[in-house]
């Protein structure tokens, strides 16, 4: 594992992290607890953000206040990271949102691209690619061709993940050396068809409840 990968370390994490694994909790508890991890790796991704000084005014008198000083985009790997960009929102409440939309082959685990509306040229100084989990790492890789293919460094991209397995995270480090990722929780394992194990199951399908509509 590489300096460029971060784990978040605090014990309520864990219970959170719990509470997603868990096949009793609601697609409801399912989406808050996405939400409530990516906020915290948003806060936690962002500690070197860079800021400008600006002068405002309270009820009471003036003050001196700080704001972001680069223009942020959120690249959702669609389905399952649109449970992660509200969060997102929440810091960076004027960011640009790109949707990726990314699948994996079933029988391949390769990824195939099917939507993208970035534009022409970057319109963003730094770009969030955000992914519930990373399993093979293929999806996570493919997004990033997306985003460096636009005009971004991969300096100027963060990866962020609630759950990765140790594979999935070797393929991304070993195709992005330099590339920043934080993640909640790591999973050792993966099965045959390519799931991180214990895991979660499928996230898209736990955040919009359609475990059933297959």
């Amino acid at each position: 594992m590489s300096n460029n990968l971060h784990i978040l370390d605090h014990p309520l994490v864990g219970v959170a992290i719990s509470r997603l694994r868990s096949k009793e909790s609601s697609s409801q508890v399912f989406r808050e607890t996405i939400a409530h991890l990516s906020l915290a790796l948003g806060y936690e991704a962002t500690r070197d953000a860079a800021v400008a000084s600006f002068q405002g005014e309270t009820p009471v008198s003036a003050f001196e206040g700080t704001k972001i000083d680069s223009r942020i985009g959120l690249a959702p790997i669609l389905r399952a990271g649109i449970g992660m960009t509200d969060p997102l929102l929440t810091i960076f409440p004027n960011a640009k949102v790109y949707h990726l939309g990314l699948f994996r082959e079933k029988v391949s685990l390769q990824p195939v691209e099917y939507y993208s509306k970035l534009p022409t040229v970057p319109t963003v100084d730094q770009v969030f690619i955000l992914d519930p989990m990373i399993a093979t790492g293929g999806t996570a890789v493919a997004a990033m061709q997306m985003i460096v293919d636009w005009g971004i460094p991969v300096k100027n991209i963060k990866l962020l993940s609630v759950l990765a397995s140790e594979e999935g995270l070797k393929h991304v480090q070993e195709s992005y050396p330099e590339l920043e990722i934080w993640v909640a929780a790591v999973d050792k394992t993966l099965t045959a068809e390519g799931l991180i194990q214990p895991g979660l199951g499928d996230a898209g399908d736990r955040i919009f409840n359609t475990v059933r509509d297959h």
